[in-house]
C-alpha cells in the first residue's frame, strides 16, 4: 500500500474494539500496509490491555467513501509510580500513526491530543509512524532497531552470521542442547520461568503471566515459544510473532546457565531457520538502546542497526512521564531488584510493570 500522492479531508472517530466488523476491517488496512507491524493489530491491543489491565482505544480515519485513510492504536497506562500516558502502541517497540493518506496524519494527532487530555494523561507518546508537526518532541537517538534477511536453508543462515560469532553458534550446536516449540502450557510454563530469571537479573520487574497468554491466545498461529532445554531443563526461551513474512523474537531471555551453554545463541540460530521453515524471509531482532550491550551483541549477528523514531506530546505545564532504566534516577533501584530472591521478584514485579506501558 503506498501513501496517496492527493490528500482529501479525513474525519476521525473512536473505535469500539469489541466489535468484530471493525477489528476485521483495521486488521485488513494494517496487513495491507507496508509499514504495518503486529503492534498496529488490534489483537495486540486487546492482548495488552487484557494482560495488564490497562485500557485501549482505537482511532480511525476515514475518507468520504467511508475507506480508511488511516488508524492510531493506543494503550492508556495507568501507574502509581509512573502516573499516566497515552502510548502508541502499549508493551511494544512499535505503533504510532499508520495512514494511507497524508491528510489523515494530522487530524489523527489532533484527536489523540484531545484523548490524551480527556483521560487526564499528560504524556502521548508514538513509538514509530510520521511525527505530526507542532509540539511534538522527536527522538530518534536513544533507540535502535535491527532488522535482516532470512537466507532460505541452515547451511545459507550459518554462513550469513559474522565469523566470530558463527564460532559461537557451532559450539552451540556442538552442545547437548534441544529445542522445542509449542504455545502449550508447558511450553508456557518453561517460558515465564526463564524470562522471569533473565529479566530479574538485569533489575527489571517480570510482565504478568497473563500478559503472555492473552497475546498468545489472541494471535493463535501467528505466535509460539521456542525453548532450548539443557538436560530437560529449560534455559532459553523466547516468545515470537509472525506477520507478513517477518518475525519478531519478542519476549525472550536465558537463565544464568544459559551463557556458559550458548544457550541464547542456539536459540536465535534455532529461530531463523523456524521461521524459514514457517515461509518468513525476515527477522527483526527488536529494539535495543544506543550503546548498550544488547545492542552490541545484535551486531556480532550481522544486524545494522537503524534509529527507531519516537515522539512526545506533553500537556503545557506537564513534565514528561520517563520510564527509561537508563536513567540514572533509576541506577539503584535496577542494582537492588537483581538482588532480591527470584520468589519475591516474581510475586511483586508483575504490580509494577503493568504500569510501565
Amino acid at each position: 500500500m503506498t501513501m496517496a500522492l492527493l490528500t482529501k479531508p479525513v474525519a476521525v472517530r473512536l473505535v469500539d474494539l469489541r466489535d468484530v466488523r471493525e477489528r476485521l476491517r483495521v486488521e485488513v488496512f494494517v496487513r495491507a500496509h507496508l509499514a504495518g507491524t503486529p503492534f498496529h493489530l488490534p489483537k495486540w491491543s486487546l492482548g495488552v490491555a487484557e494482560g495488564c489491565r490497562q485500557t485501549c482505544h482505537l482511532l480511525v480515519a476515514e475518507q468520504a467513501n467511508g475507506g480508511l485513510a488511516g488508524i492510531l492504536p493506543m494503550t492508556e497506562i495507568q501507574s502509581r509510580l509512573f502516573g499516566k500516558a497515552l502510548i502508541s502502541n502499549g508493551f511494544a517497540v512499535g505503533g504510532g500513526i499508520l495512514a494511507e493518506d497524508l491528510a489523515a496524519i494530522a487530524p489523527l494527532a489532533e484527536a489523540a491530543v484531545t484523548l490524551a487530555a480527556q483521560r487526564g494523561c499528560a504524556t502521548l507518546e508514538l513509538r514509530g509512524g510520521p511525527v505530526p508537526e507542532g509540539a511534538w518532541a522527536e527522538d530518534a537517538e536513544t533507540y535502535l532497531g535491527f532488522v535482516r534477511a532470512i537466507p532460505e536453508s541452515e547451511a545459507a543462515i550459518l554462513a550469513a552470521i559474522p565469523r566470530k560469532q558463527r564460532a559461537e553458534v557451532r559450539k552451540a550446536l556442538d552442545g547437548a542442547l534441544t529445542v522445542s516449540v509449542g504455545t502449550s502450557t508447558e511450553d508456557r510454563r518453561a517460558h515465564y520461568a526463564v524470562y522471569a530469571e533473565s529479566v530479574r537479573n538485569l533489575g527489571t520487574p517480570v510482565f504478568p503471566r497473563r500478559l503472555f497468554d492473552a497475546v498468545l491466545d489472541r494471535f493463535g498461529a501467528d505466535c509460539d515459544i521456542l525453548t532450548v532445554r539443557s538436560d530437560g531443563t529449560p534455559v532459553a526461551s523466547v516468545l515470537s510473532l509472525y506477520f507478513n513474512g517477518t518475525v519478531y523474537p519478542y519476549w525472550g531471555g536465558g537463565t544464568q546457565a544459559a551463557r556458559a551453554l550458548r544457550a541464547n545463541d542456539r536459540m536465535y540460530f534455532a529461530l531463523m531457520a523456524h521461521a524459514s521453515e514457517r515461509g518468513c524471509s525476515r527477522f527483526d531482532f527488536g529494539r535495543s538502546k544506543a550503546g548498550t550491550g544488547p545492542a552490541a551483541y545484535k551486531k556480532t549477528w550481522g544486524f545494522e542497526p537503524t534509529p527507531l523514531v519516537y515522539a512526545k506530546h506533553v500537556a503545557p505545564g506537564a513534565e514528561a512521564r520517563e520510564v527509561n532504566p537508563l536513567d540514572p534516577r533509576y541506577a539503584r533501584k535496577i542494582d537492588l531488584w537483581k538482588k532480591l530472591p527470584l520468589w519475591v521478584a516474581n510475586a511483586v514485579g508483575p504490580h509494577i510493570s503493568r504500569g510501565l506501558g
